[in-house]
């Protein structure tokens, strides 16, 4: 047991960064259009997206190093498509977060600043958090922010439910799979739980909690610390659902996608289940968990890109240790450039700039999940660690799904539209 706790950190961390948008804003969203009709396909997208994402932790504690070890093990293309992809969809995962982080507190300290001055204040702070911080102070503030969240979220989907569910069937609509249906799970499903990319994070996450608590978890309890964050956010997603479609299904109100409002809105729908006293627990809560995802964000990619970049160009690499050094500052530089750029001449409101992050990440999903099942597979990871049949079956089958759905998307986008 004492393992066992030791080992925990990983696991909620990668619930951390995967509990932010796809729950405050995505589920919310859905539940709110759809009412309940969602959950089963929520259980469903949770389940064809597992392997994908609990392949990082079983590679990092079976061989030791990051699954970007594994890919430039593949051959360089692997590791050369990885990047591609990360640059492609980083800045606008990072503007979307940040706009949704900079929306509450624009809502929470009204007549201060305006949402593209909140988003430079967040990524300010983040900086210098994430430049001078090590993974303990992730490890141990998350562990916090979770349980607030989940506490304050199961007791209002409680209250709620107490008050029944009577939607007016005039403001009610179904879920028939026309394409701006598709288009709304496509979007949803992006980052439910999140983005495959964590998967990545979570493997360097876990060779970080090695060297802080100087235990070296076995795969059995890397996988529980996985497990335990993994169901966690399953459940929290049909928590922010309920409340959507408990308190605006069928009411004839609908989330603006003006981010400031919408977070008023995010607010109300725990306000109003568990009284105005809530608010400053709730307003803590939202602000905190959205915050610790913007700079859970902000640390992962410099963390990723600056070995990735190393192992393409080993030339680059002084030394052997993780320290930050200008290849670090290179790349965090570059993506608060880009997110500034996007969130100060681009941004069309927050739903536009969710959708479209949400909807990259699914059409990248399919690429990053074989490269993470052919890691785990290969020759490098002992047989007793490498994933059983039920789960290679599992993958295959995610990927099918997945691929299949992408395929449709983009087919129906360009020649039906």
């Amino acid at each position: 047991m004492r393992n066992l706790l030791k080992s925990l950190g990983p696991g909620l961390l990668w619930a951390g960064a995967a509990i932010g948008v796809s729950h405050l804003v995505q589920s919310t969203r859905a539940g709110a259009i759809y009412g309940f009709q969602l959950v089963g396909l929520i259980l469903v997208i949770n389940l064809f997206k597992y392997p994908f994402f609990e392949f990082g932790p079983r590679y990092a504690s079976a061989t030791g190093e990051s699954l970007l070890h594994g890919y430039k093990r593949l051959g360089k293309g692997a590791l050369i498509l990885y990047l591609i992809l990360t640059i492609s969809t980083m800045f606008t995962l990072q503007a979307a977060i940040t706009v949704v982080t900079a929306g509450l507190f624009s809502n929470v300290f009204p007549d201060t600043f305006n949402v593209v001055t909140w988003a430079a204040i967040i990524l300010g702070i983040a900086t210098l958090i994430v430049s001078v911080g090590k993974y303990s102070f992730l490890d141990k503030i998350i562990k916090i922010i979770i349980v607030l969240l989940a506490l304050s979220t199961i007791i209002a989907v409680i209250s709620a439910f107490t008050k029944g569910f009577n939607p007016n069937p005039n403001f009610t609509k179904t879920f028939n799979w026309e394409f701006s249906d598709i288009a709304l799970l496509i979007a949803f499903a992006g980052w439910m739980p999140s983005a495959i990319d964590i998967s990545v994070w979570h493997s360097f996450w876990t060779i970080a909690k090695r060297k802080e608590s100087k235990h070296i978890p076995t795969v059995k309890e890397s996988l529980l610390d996985f497990n335990v964050g993994y169901i966690g956010t399953a459940i929290l997603s049909i928590c922010f659902l309920s409340l959507g479609a408990l308190v605006m299904y069928g009411s004839g109100n609908s989330f603006s996608s003006n981010g400031t409002t919408f977070a008023g809105q995010l607010i109300h729908l725990f306000t109003s289940n568990l009284g105005s006293w809530a608010f400053i627990i709730i307003a803590i809560a939202a602000l905190a968990t959205m915050s610790s995802t913007t700079l859970t964000c902000l640390d992962a990619y410099p963390r990723v890109l600056k070995p990735a970049t190393e192992l393409l160009f080993p030339n680059l690499k002084k030394n052997n240790d993780d320290t930050w050094n200008w290849l670090s500052w290179f790349w965090l530089g570059l993506l608060l450039t880009g997110t500034m750029v996007i969130i100060s001449f681009f941004l069309k409101g927050m739903s536009f700039m969710v959708d479209l992050a949400t909807t990259l990440s699914f059409l990248t999903a399919p690429v990053l999940g074989y490269l993470n099942l052919k890691v785990v597979t290969s020759k490098n990871v002992p047989k007793e660690y490498q994933p059983k049949l039920w789960l290679r079956t599992l993958s295959w089958i995610g990927l099918i799904i997945l691929s299949g759905s992408g395929i449709y998307y983009i087919i129906w986008k360009i020649f039906i539209l």
